[in-house]
């Protein structure tokens, strides 16, 4: 195998780390929330053809959860839900799930990871569909990531 180079010269492809390999803080026993089911961290992906890959069509909140002595506590956990939604909304993309098994599905994802304080990622974003600037002809997927 060959690659490219800026110097338009083709040479020898050199070993490389596997393309999902990661240094702290992600761990390998992840799992990560997309489109109703959790899946392994390194099963995570999105196309390389999606829609918000080429013309940025996705909303994201971030939000934090506080370790404390009843357990993990999350900020503003429905006023953050409810401006994803609302984003959501503004560019014409409706998630497949209600606020509030979105909300439960965040809770999950901190429980399931075994987090007592942590930063939480939701994003609502459009997937692989039909090529083109129109985002209306790509699927609106969801993505949960603590």
């Amino acid at each position: 195998m060959s690659k490219l180079t800026n110097d338009g010269q083709t040479h020898p492809a050199t070993a490389t780390a596997p393309r999902f390999q990661s240094e702290a803080p992600f761990r390998p026993d992840l799992k990560i929330w997309m489109d109703g089911e959790f899946v392994a961290w390194q099963d995570a992906s999105v196309h390389i053809m999606s829609h918000a890959m080429h013309y940025g069509s996705s909303v994201f909140e971030g939000i934090r959860c506080y370790k404390t002595k009843r357990g993990p506590a999350v900020f503003r956990l429905g006023d953050h839900v409810r401006r994803l939604f609302d984003s959501a909304r503004i560019y014409r993309m409706k998630p497949s799930v209600d606020p509030a098994a979105f909300t439960a599905a965040i809770l999950e994802a901190i429980r399931l990871n075994g987090f007592g304080a942590c930063y939480i990622r939701p994003l609502v974003y459009r997937g692989l569909g039909q090529p083109g600037v129109n985002p209306l002809h790509s699927p609106v997927c969801s993505a949960i990531v603590c």
